[in-house]
């Protein structure tokens, strides 16, 4: 409620300041632009006129000078100069002169040049550009990087830029250098007025992480990046075509015949599909950085879902490395088993294989991105080679391989295993084993840093992959089923005797009777008992194991490349701070070779379990637990509704993503369901640690955008409704100038609004310059900031006015949104009423007769200590430190450490300015704190009062006047509080002497009507006596200066003199109000003797006729009223019922 109080510098002083600022050793940030304050600090040189070209040798001259000791007067925009141009000017590119950002050889005397080019230049430079000019030298090139030219629009020459991909670019962006465009303030503002310093935009600002990463990158040369093929298809591929192809595909079949085996392939193709639709869709909406899956929703959905996925995605990614080291490591023993070369027995040697192995595949992947690559590529063509190998066998019957179960391709077998044979297993079971083999669709996604442009590789590789092994597997599925049975013995002599057929069996039509081995269950052979069925169908056996090997060590090595680079992201976004140390990168590529560290050792530790049958299912819940809410992300990002949702990849629809996500839910649950309920709980656990930690980071994403929708939503839908009394709250319009400046007038009032109304902080600045709406907002984001950070649901409102009575009007005409506006304004009393301009206090009573007059109730708070703390030291560094601790970029800093002569709400409160990056704040903590004085420590005290737990004390409410209930509603709502709950309520009206117990049960009734509960109700039957003599003797000294007196003088000066003084109280009015004076100090009186010890007195304001009571008897009964006495505050309604005792 306070307003701005720095005044205008000094003519002197000003051209000072504007000549020193580029001195080097200036104290305090100067007044001028500094490198980090403006790009502006240029020479404008506009387009030459026709006698320019004479004059080019001198006009060359002037502007090649290595070094200029004074500027170049500059001419207004647009306005040709002829002696400043040269045959540069004349094209497309205009040159410009740089400060010397070192300050050697700048002026800094009042009679150098004029410095107005300085303020007002023509050119847009970026920060870097700065720093790389020299003194005064030009460069005759045009680029991003020193923008020494710039282009003429469309022939005319401004500052007004065209539209460039370069301004929409973050800082520090890897692919290209930041520009920055001229602002609205450049382009608008007034010649001699300083541009304003230039953020971001909303969202634009890059976290330290971020930025440092992004500099990383721009700064690197020669860096790998792969395009859709090599870095999508190849992984997807690799991760999808498992060791399940090779040894599970064929028993899958066997299990659930060819038709379900098929609808089986068809639902996880479903669900990777839908995933793969909707991690196209968010990859194409926007620049896609490094960290897959946790890159992608924590950008959608913010950084607590994201905080968890990444977190159990890339463990499930190092866990997954084990199990298919653990593969590959059972498929080597076997072999050494089949020629009896065992070490030591089967489990250590899995684990002696498996280790050497995981060592192997680090140093692939240590060595860096492009050696890895070329492995998958090798890895890829083994295993095409393979299920080539594996097709082509199938097409070659041999008469060996009949005993075993292999006849070719032949319609009856494939009939017989058209259906299902569960043997111990059901069709969810079935399902359970097969569903690892289609996840993977994400390995592309993971290493969406290393992709040249991942916007289009992610969806064409992603989605191809996708396609590509859904078809190989349902190829396998039905070439196994309709050439192999289900059953075989490997005995050639299990051949059919002439003397007994049956024709019920394939087998039998093929001359094989595998009966006895069925009936016993000792069958070696066929599709649910070999598990190495398909090297034996294929062309040549060996290609096949090769093929076991490539599908589990690409998997492996895929698994082992996307771990370390999803944590990293993750580490660098700074979500959990204890893992910051993972966040560091290596080399060209920025490899996270501490997190290849941690993979191998999380991987290793798998590896020596040597069993993964518990562990496997918990890594296909964590993979899908990401699918579910990368599709949900997209239908969440649909609902919102935000602008900034409009991918380029079309084909997705927020309904199916839906489903999607239902379907990946569904799964976990069907694979397994206590392995889904611990994925949840961990999901969950992470989730809420990460939103109780609130990191500092702000991403832009779809939660926001659908908070704000349905914010709107809903603000509309009330405003649509009408108010009803059961539903009123007191919406509270707040003067309290700065939010820190008046806490305890914060604190009170935000224990009666919290969780039930608005509560909105009004500020009022006023000032002799003109306003600078830039701080204004600057300082709006603040204060907010800091509101939320000090836990208090309010909302700040600065508002410029030329006087306070102004700038409540504006406040009390605007403040709020539909039905979210206030409807009671606070005040803090008046301390100082006495000791200032009069005209002071005029507009502090016109501001309640405003209040009422717009329907709105009134509150004035007092302590006698006072409530503004604005004047003491250390209160806007208070805030400074809380803003710092929060990751905040401006700093408050008190400028001004003279005491306020009152803690009034209507005067300047906070004289603080906004710094940055200035040594004023270095110097202010190295100087000592000044000791208070005992009056600042006890004001200091009280407005902390408030905050604390009241303990049993009493809320006395004097209830003298009927204003529809809100001097009893606010009582209310207060004892509700955690803090003010131990308080009583009591009640004191006015009555008479003869009808005191008739008053008592009366008031006794109503309140219990309004379910109000009470300790004690007390009418007070001698309001009406007169007051002690000392006492009106007193309140007579006091208004003695402010009396008209017009019964002294003539009637024409008493009039002149009332008209230029409004406030002066006149004897007529004294005397026509004598009984309401001697009222307000009788009723200071029985406060005094009945509620000396209360925590809180609420009492009903005394309202004054407007334009029959002046200002001063007005405010002097206030002062008469509420004088000495402990917290008091006086409430007045606006007349409309606030309770009812109706249901």
């Amino acid at each position: 409620m306070s307003a701005t109080s720095s005044a205008p510098p000094a003519p002197a002083d000003s051209a000072a300041a504007e000549y020193d600022f580029l001195a080097p050793d200036a104290g305090l940030k100067p007044a001028g632009p500094t490198p980090s304050q403006s790009r502006f600090q240029v020479d404008i040189v506009t387009e030459a006129a026709g006698a320019a070209e004479d004059r080019s040798p001198s006009s060359d001259a002037s502007t090649t000078a290595p070094s200029s000791d004074k500027a170049t007067p500059a001419a207004p925009p647009d306005v040709p100069d002829p002696g400043a141009g040269g045959e540069e000017a004349k094209g497309r590119f205009r040159v410009v002169n740089f400060a010397d950002p070192s300050g050697a050889g700048s002026p800094a005397s009042p009679d150098a040049a004029p410095m107005e080019g300085f303020q007002n230049g023509d050119t847009v430079m970026s920060e870097t550009s700065l720093h790389s000019s020299t003194g005064g030298q030009h460069h005759y090139h045009y680029d991003t990087h020193t923008n020494t030219y710039y282009l003429r629009t469309f022939g005319h020459n401004t500052i007004d830029a065209v539209p460039n991909i370069d301004f929409y670019r973050q800082t520090a962006a890897p692919l290209g250098e930041k520009l920055i465009r001229p602002t609205l303030s450049e382009l608008h503002d007034e010649l001699d007025k300083e541009p304003f310093e230039d953020g971001f935009a909303n969202g634009d600002e890059l976290t330290p992480a971020e930025e440092a990463a992004a500099k990383e990158a721009a700064e690197s040369k020669g860096v790998v990046k792969f395009g859709w093929i090599k870095g999508v298809l190849v992984r997807c591929m690799l991760n999808i075509w498992g060791v399940m192809l090779f040894i599970r595909m064929s028993w899958i079949v066997g299990q659930a015949g060819i038709a379900l085996s098929c609808l089986i392939v068809a639902m996880a193709t479903v669900v990777t599909t839908i995933t793969g639709l909707s991690t196209s869709a968010i990859a194409t909406n926007g620049f896609v950085r490094g960290g897959g899956a946790y890159y992608l929703i924590s950008r959608s959905l913010g950084p607590e879902f994201g905080g968890a996925i990444g977190l159990i995605f890339a463990f499930a990614n190092a866990v997954a490395v084990a199990m298919y080291v653990v593969g590959f490591a059972e498929t080597v023993v076997e072999l050494l088993a089949g020629v009896d070369a065992i070490m030591t027995d089967e489990i250590n040697d899995i684990r002696i294989i498996g280790t050497i192995t995981v060592i192997l595949l680090l140093g692939i992947s240590v060595a860096g991105m492009e050696w890895e690559a070329k492995a998958q590529i090798f890895l890829l063509i083994v295993l095409i080679t393979a299920i080539i190998n594996y097709f082509i066998g199938t097409f070659i019957t041999i008469e060996s391989k009949k005993s075993m179960g292999f006849f070719g391709y032949h319609a009856d077998i494939m009939w017989e295993n058209m259906g299902p044979d569960f043997r111990q297993e059901t069709f969810f079971s079935v399902f359970a084993i097969f569903f690892p083999a289609a996840t993977g669709i994400l390995a592309g996604a993971n290493i969406s840093g290393d992709l040249a442009d991942p916007q289009l590789a992610i969806p064409r590789g992603t989605l191809l992959a996708i396609v590509i092994t859904g078809i190989v597997y349902l190829g396998v599925a039905v070439s196994t089923g309709s050439c192999i049975v289900r059953d075989a013995s490997g005995n050639t002599n299990d051949t059919v005797s002439s003397q007994f057929m049956n024709y019920t069996d394939s087998a039998y039509k093929m001359g094989y009777d595998f009966s006895a081995c069925k009936s016993d269950g000792t069958c070696r052979f066929g599709l649910q008992n070999d598990f190495q069925v398909m090297s034996l169908v294929s062309g040549f056996g060996p290609i096949i194991t090769a093929g076991i090997f490539s599908a589990t060590l690409s998997s492996a090595l895929a698994s082992l490349v996307s771990a370390p680079k999803v944590f990293q992201a993750l580490c660098k976004d700074n979500i959990y701070p204890g893992l910051s140390m993972f966040a560091k990168g290596y080399g060209k590529n920025n490899e996270p070779l501490r997190g290849y560290i941690l993979t191998f050792g999380i991987a290793l530790a798998f590896i020596l379990i040597a069993q993964l049958n518990i562990i496997a299912p918990i890594i296909s819940n964590f993979f899908l637990a990401s699918y579910a809410l990368i599709n949900f992300s997209v239908f969440h990002a649909s609902l919102a509704n935000s602008p900034g949702w409009r991918p380029s990849f079309k084909y997705y629809n927020m309904w199916v993503s839906l489903a999607g996500a239902v379907l990946c839910c569904v799964v976990m649950f069907v694979i397994n369901w206590w392995a889904a309920l611990l994925t949840n709980v961990i999901v969950l656990s992470l989730f809420i640690y990460v939103s109780y930690k609130k990191p500092d980071v702000n991403w832009g994403s779809s939660t926001q955008a659908l908070t704000y929708h349905q914010a709107l939503t809903h603000t509309l839908q009330l405003s649509g409704v009408e108010d009803h009394i059961k539903n009123f709250r007191p919406q509270c319009l707040v003067m309290t100038g700065y939010p820190n400046s008046r806490p305890a007038l914060l604190d009170l009032v935000h224990s009666f609004t919290k969780n039930v109304g608005l509560m909105i902080c009004g500020h009022i600045r006023m000032g002799y310059r003109r306003p600078n709406f830039k701080e204004l907002a600057s300082d709006q984001a603040r204060y907010q900031r800091w509101l939320l950070k000090s836990e208090n649901k309010a909302f700040y409102t600065p508002v410029y006015a030329e006087d306070m009575r102004q700038g409540t009007q504006y406040l009390l005409q605007a403040a709020g949104l539909g039905r979210l506006k206030p409807n009671t304004l606070v005040l803090g009393f008046k301390n100082d009423w006495r000791d200032g301009d009069m005209m002071n206090v005029e507009t502090y009573i016109t501001m309640i007769h405003d209040a009422f007059d717009s329907q709105f109730g009134a509150v004035i708070l007092r302590l006698k200590e006072g409530l503004d703390v604005s004047h003491i030291q250390g209160q806007d560094e208070l805030l400074s430190s809380q803003e710092k601790s929060s990751g905040m970029k401006d700093v408050i800093v008190s400028i001004d450490t003279s005491k306020d002569s009152d803690a009034d709400s209507s005067k300047p409160s906070s004289k603080a300015t906004s710094l940055q990056n200035s040594p004023a704040i270095q110097k202010d903590k190295k100087s000592p704190t000044i000791p208070l004085n005992v009056s600042d420590q006890r004001l200091l005290e009280a407005s902390q009062q408030f905050t604390k737990k009241q303990g049993k004390g009493t809320v006395d409410v004097w209830w003298l006047f009927d204003d529809g209930g809100l001097t009893l509603l606010i009582p209310y709502l207060l004892t509700n509080k955690k803090r003010w709950k131990d308080c009583k309520i009591r009640v004191f009206i006015g009555g008479k002497i003869n009808r005191i117990d008739h008053d008592r049960r009366a008031m006794a009734t109503l309140l219990s009507k309004f379910r109000i509960d009470f300790s004690d109700i007390t009418v007070l039957g001698d309001i009406n006596t007169k007051p002690k003599k000392e006492h009106v003797a007193a309140f007579e000294e006091m208004i003695e200066p402010y009396r008209l007196k017009e019964d002294d003088m003539e009637q024409e000066a008493a009039e002149s003199l009332k008209n230029s003084e409004p406030w002066r109280i006149t004897d007529n009015e004294l005397e026509l109000y004598r009984a309401k004076t001697n009222r307000q100090i009788r009723l200071n009186e029985l406060l005094k003797e009945h509620s000396s010890t209360a925590n809180l007195i609420v009492m009903s304001l005394p309202l004054a006729r407007k334009g029959a009571v002046s200002s001063t008897l007005y405010m002097a009964w206030l002062e008469a009223l509420s004088n000495d006495l402990p917290p008091i505050i006086l409430v007045r309604g606006n007349h409309q019922s606030v309770l009812t005792f109706y249901s």
